[in-house]
């Protein structure tokens, strides 16, 4: 495993108490840094290791993320790194057959939820002189899945977010960028029909999912110190499907 110095570091990962979330959580943790996980699964945050700290945040809720990150703040001083990870996949189905109800759903914790928590935490890290904001997108917002159109337009306007706060950012020590990822087998796989499983996995050129820890290596890096000179990027992580 590959080291990088995140000591002294406070990280924000949201949906951290699982899957993607949480193999970041681990590997910032493992790399130095105090960590804390935002996420709305009681019975998950309880189950955390004690290491890692956790709040009860509803992402798409402009209260609960103010009144969280002002704890953080008051416990650890500042907020250095920001993942914003919690996301969900929404139903399968034909944008003409796509629920309005399940689009507003897919929209406020796919794109308002890394909105507002960069709206919250992105001022204490300008003043600072210090900050990685580090948002999970997906291939899906580059290319459009069908039969996924929430989650779809959701990605691509967190690409979209990412590009346009990581330019506002460029004359500061702040920086925001996003990771496309294809595939990844964690438990947001019990929200597919297999029929979806099956379309992404076969336009991985690599031939398989990627993993929970190859991710949290690449995160890492970006929430380091070396990674530097890269804002407004998007990170591809998807097997070789989408190269631009």
């Amino acid at each position: 495993m590959n080291s990088y110095d995140l000591n002294g570091r406070v990280a924000v990962v949201t949906g951290g108490a699982q899957g993607l979330g949480l193999a970041i959580g681990e590997r910032f943790m493992a790399s130095g840094a105090t960590v804390v996980c935002w996420d709305v699964d009681d019975a998950l945050l309880d189950a955390l290791p004690a290491a890692l700290h956790s709040q009860r945040v509803d992402v798409s809720d402009v209260a609960s993320i103010e009144a969280a990150t002002a704890d953080v703040l008051k416990a650890h001083g500042k907020i250095d790194i920001l993942v914003n990870n919690a996301g969900i996949t929404g139903p399968n189905a034909k944008t003409w057959d796509y629920a309005p109800e399940d689009w507003s759903r897919v929209m406020r914790i796919n794109l308002d939820g890394p909105f507002l928590t960069a709206r919250a935490i992105v001022p204490q890290m300008i003043a600072q002189n210090y900050g990685r904001v580090i948002n999970i997108a997906s291939v899906a917002g580059k290319d459009g899945n069908p039969n996924a159109p929430a989650y779809s337009a959701s990605k691509a306007g967190v690409i979209g977010l990412t590009k346009s706060l990581g330019k506002e950012l460029a004359d500061t020590k702040v920086t925001a960028n996003c990771i496309t990822p294809a595939a990844i087998k964690t438990a947001i796989f019990d929200q597919m029909t297999q029929t979806h499983i099956d379309y992404m996995l076969s336009k991985i050129p690599m031939g398989r999912f990627g993993t929970t820890d190859e991710l949290a290596a690449m995160a890492t890096w970006i929430a380091s110190e070396e990674s530097s000179f890269t804002t407004g990027a998007v990170f591809d992580f998807s097997g070789g499907r989408s190269t631009y």
